[in-house]
């Protein structure tokens, strides 16, 4: 098996009886800890009007923990460009790595990253969506070139900077698009994994090398709960399944502590909707969340895991990290 990395999405998760100042606090403790693991990079999610996720304004969050940390690579997973001037990301990303140097990642993705009605207050039109995302991205590349400096509008800071930018996928759409630019791609199988096998092999071929990457590069990101024993990680992931279950009923309160039995909440029809959703969740021990890694890299091969963990207990979210280090440094010795 060939050697791969491993990253942390953070979505800056809110739980109930915790506050927000909380929720930034625990996210730097992560990235931390993720640090001093040696996890490739920390991302963190843009989502809105969701008070299970505190990661909104996404560019101010990775300065606060690009300012508290040292090495590990911080970035957006992402950034909803057409909820943004492309301009005004360039700038923001551009003053990030002046900032942190050599340590920003730009992740975009198309999505709202939330619900309908708040898409619209966000000023986006469906419309031109499809449109819109590929030119904003070429945008962003000619803003952040050197040959920009003789053009009207420049994004200083931001010009002439190397800040890799990353395609994020939950369908097929943008398997095609990053296979085009020649851009590394990222796909969100925590929450969609129904066309992440279809998305891959588009990528894979139809991936046309560019001057930012000569051959395909491939992020997949998984839900993670370890533990030391099976049955702790199975207790603990029933913050996750309620999580989800949160989602489908259209509650959007902030995540809850885990819970004896999930059968005392949900419906079978929910049990059934949920598992679909999280069909890619390492859950179990050292040896088990093994196992699926090795399961999911002999299925899918890609390059980097990044792994989200929903674990309410901020420790039991530290240990699970470390134990999935551990797994994956016993998994490429073997």
């Amino acid at each position: 098996m060939k050697n791969f990395e491993i990253s942390v999405l953070d979505l800056a998760p809110v739980k109930q009886g915790k506050s927000i100042h909380d929720t930034f606090q625990d996210s730097l403790s992560l990235a931390n800890h993720a640090e001093n693991l040696d996890y490739k990079r920390f991302w963190l999610a843009e989502h809105h009007n969701m008070a299970s996720i505190a990661s909104s304004a996404t560019s101010v969050l990775i300065g606060f923990i690009a300012n508290g940390t040292k090495k590990i690579r911080v970035g957006s997973g992402g950034v909803m460009l057409p909820n943004h001037s492309s301009l005004v990301i360039a700038e923001q990303f551009g003053t990030l790595e002046s900032l942190f140097p050599g340590r920003i990642d730009l992740g975009l993705g198309r999505a709202p990253g939330t619900d309908g009605i708040t898409a619209q207050a966000l000023g986006r039109n469906p419309a031109i969506i499809n449109e819109q995302f590929p030119r904003q991205i070429l945008e962003l590349q000619k803003y952040f070139s050197k040959e920009n400096s003789e053009s009207l509008v420049r994004a200083i800071p931001g010009e002439g900077l190397d800040i890799p930018l990353y395609i994020l996928g939950s369908s097929t759409d943008s398997a095609w698009l990053a296979a085009e630019l020649g851009l590394p791609y990222a796909f969100a199988g925590h929450f969609a994994p129904e066309q992440m096998e279809m998305a891959f092999n588009i990528y894979r071929e139809h991936f046309e090398p560019s001057k930012h990457l000569d051959k395909p590069y491939i992020l997949a990101c998984v839900n993670g709960t370890a533990a030391e024993t099976s049955e702790e990680a199975h207790q603990l992931s029933t913050t996750l399944f309620q999580a989800f279950l949160n989602i489908i009923r259209n509650d959007r309160k902030p995540f809850a502590p885990p819970v004896a039995d999930m059968d005392d909440i949900w419906s079978p029809m929910e049990r059934s909707a949920v598992l679909q959703k999280l069909r890619y969740s390492f859950i179990g021990n050292q040896s088990e969340v093994e196992e699926k890694m090795k399961s999911f890299q002999e299925k899918f091969n890609v390059d980097e895991l990044i792994i989200n963990s929903h674990i309410y207990d901020h420790q039991k979210r530290l240990d699970s990290y470390k134990i999935f280090r551990k797994a994956k440094d016993s998994l490429i010795k073997a």
